[in-house]
């Protein structure tokens, strides 16, 4: 981009740009074969920011029509963009939203995997992925602090330990989102062997730093984690090759010698999008199979699952012993299943397998209190912007926990305390001067109100925007993610994540999002999220209290109507404080039925 008076320029039509192809030596979702007629036959350039698909804009003429409208808008108009394309600036008020984004918004009946496919390509809808399509992508910072939290909350409910030193997590993955998790592990001291099939992605990690070493032999690979065992030293080891190897071989060990040399799985694989590149089958080089992947489409997804089956057969054998998996949120055990792979649990409903997902067993609770990643980015670009605000953030924590709150709570905080002073250290900024943190409603509110204070006294010199991951508390309706803990019939509702949209819009955000699709899959989940400007003004304090207050407050009601007795709980604790009401506690909803009897139409 050359300069901001050519990006308002728009879309330059005589000519019209020319189609320059992909760029070579630029990472390309592969190449896919959507079954269009040749008169539908209109490829989009993809711009895809992370996840193996998941999109700001579908073509770069979006990009420049939505580029000059920004630069033309005032306080009275809102910008529509329906999956990538925007509509047009529209009359609106001040107190609205500038900016509403809907993406792959599809009839239902019609929002399956095939349809996406073909829908896609005539670049009429888009994957948003989570954060991609609403504008709030902030880099794999997002992912690297999620990745630290689960890690460090595994170890806490798995090994029943603090410290990780010398424990060994096993996983796989290395792109845009995966890549986290070879930081992730440094950050909170284990030994991590991530496979990676990609050796572009994997050497892209290692030049970067996060991958501490690079091996594609197996044996190799297994030596070097004994090693590392014996010394507990931290470790981020990026093995080049397929994960279902990797598994077999700790099989391997474990049949032969007795040992068990990984205590934590998981898997980061694009898995939400299984059979267009999101996870390879072990039978293949990686070449091989994307050659497959864009000649023969069948036979590469019935390798896919053969693979998953496999994958799933070394875990289970792993899992007999003192071993703990879970599936991250990226529809690991649900393509499983579908393959026919050895998930099912007993007398379990729709959302539960053999193995937990991390909302079930690690993140649930934390979300059931309210906490959530909550991040905002400095305008200015400056970094000294961003380390003056880390400073706010984390006092703000850290009056919280002098002035007294639960031990729960206090566990959390001093987490991301903790996980503010490393992201300055381990430099994870990428682009935008941003931070990310998981806080509750208070906190937030509390961060909020603090930075808006700073740049009106001009500590901070530029406005600063917040917002936060779809992944949230009140975000995302996900059966097999973020709402995967919600027992009460009510998973495969979508109401929280619509009224979450729409109540945000109503208290100040400066623009919202709504999504189909999303971490775990097109037609998997419905999510959204927000942007709201903070610029130093008493108003933009108030709609910060107001707006976040909702954003927190409604995810907590709905694992509170969902018969969780931790939500309720923060409720009644919230309202107790505002208010000074009165109000039903858990035990007595327990024993009465209180709650029941007063939601009853």
């Amino acid at each position: 981009m050359s300069s901001l008076q050519v990006l308002c320029s728009g879309l330059p039509l005589r000519p019209l740009p020319e189609n320059r192809g992909r760029w070579p030596g630029v990472p390309h979702a592969p190449v896919r074969t959507p079954g269009l007629s040749p008169a539908e036959e209109r490829f989009p350039q993809e711009l895809v920011t992370y996840g193996g698909n998941g999109q700001v804009f579908s073509n770069w003429a979006q990009f420049w029509l939505t580029m000059s409208y920004l630069s033309k808008m005032t306080e009275e108009q809102t910008l529509v963009m329906y999956s990538g394309h925007p509509l047009g600036l529209f009359p609106s008020s001040p107190g609205a939203p500038r900016l509403i984004i809907t993406n792959g918004m599809v009839i239902p009946n019609y929002s399956s995997r095939t349809e996406y496919e073909k829908l896609f390509a005539l670049g009429v809808t888009m994957y948003g992925q989570m954060t991609a399509g609403s504008y709030c992508y902030i880099g794999p910072q997002g992912i690297v602090h999620g990745t630290v939290l689960t890690i460090l909350n595994a170890g806490r409910r798995y090994l029943g330990i603090e410290n990780l030193a010398g424990k060994v997590f096993v996983t796989s993955g290395l792109g845009g989102m995966s890549g986290a998790q070879a930081k992730a592990a440094v950050i909170v001291g284990c030994i991590a062997v991530i496979a990676e099939v990609d050796k572009a992605a994997l050497v892209k990690r290692h030049q970067q730093g996060w991958l501490m070493e690079v091996t594609d032999s197996l044996d190799h690979c297994i030596e070097r984690l004994r090693e590392a065992r014996k010394k507990k030293e931290v470790l981020s080891l990026g093995y080049h090759g397929n994960v279902v190897d990797l598994w077999e071989r700790l099989v391997h060990e474990l049949d032969t010698t007795g040992e068990l040399l990984v205590d934590l799985g998981s898997d980061q694989t694009s898995c939400h999008n299984p059979f267009n590149g999101g996870y390879y089958p072990v039978q293949l080089g990686f070449t091989e199979a994307q050659s497959l992947l864009a000649s023969n489409p069948a036979e590469f997804k019935d390798l896919v699952q053969e693979s998953l089956r496999r994958h799933v057969s070394a875990i289970n054998r792993l899992a007999k012993e003192n071993f703990f998996f879970w599936d991250y949120g990226n529809a690991f055990l649900l393509e499983a299943q579908r393959a026919g792979a050895d998930v099912e649990k007993k007398s379990a409903n729709k959302t539960e397998f053999r193995y937990p997902s991390y909302v079930q067993h690690i993140m649930g609770d934390i979300f059931s209190q309210g906490f959530g990643p909550f991040r905002w980015v400095c305008t200015s670009g400056d970094p000294q912007d961003l380390a003056v605000t880390d400073q706010l953030a984390t006092s703000v924590l850290e009056n919280a926990i002098a002035e007294g709150v639960k031990t729960s709570v206090k566990l959390q905080y001093m987490d991301n305390v903790r996980w503010i002073r490393e992201a300055a250290k381990h430099q994870l900024v990428v682009g935008s001067q941003a931070r990310i943190l998981y806080s509750d409603q208070k906190g937030r509110v509390a961060i909020a109100v603090a930075i808006n204070q700073a740049i009106a006294s001009g500590k901070v010199k530029a406005p600063v925007v917040l917002s936060r991951d779809h992944h949230d508390v009140s975000g995302t309706d996900s059966p097999f993610r973020e709402t995967s803990n919600i027992y009460d019939g009510s998973a495969f509702c979508a109401d929280m994540a619509v009224q979450n949209f729409v109540g945000d819009a109503c208290r100040g955000a400066t623009w919202v999002a709504l999504h189909n699709g999303g971490g775990v899959g097109w037609g998997e989940v419905i999510n959204g999220g927000f942007g709201l400007l903070l610029d130093g003004t008493p108003e933009a304090e108030q709609r910060a209290r107001m707006m976040l207050s909702w954003d927190v407050s409604n995810g907590v009601a709905r694992r509170c109507w969902s018969g969780n007795p931790k939500a309720y709980e923060i409720i009644c604790q919230t309202m107790q404080e505002n208010s000074g009401l009165e109000v039903t506690l858990p035990h007595q909803v327990a024993e009465e039925g209180i709650l029941q009897q007063a939601l009853r139409p």
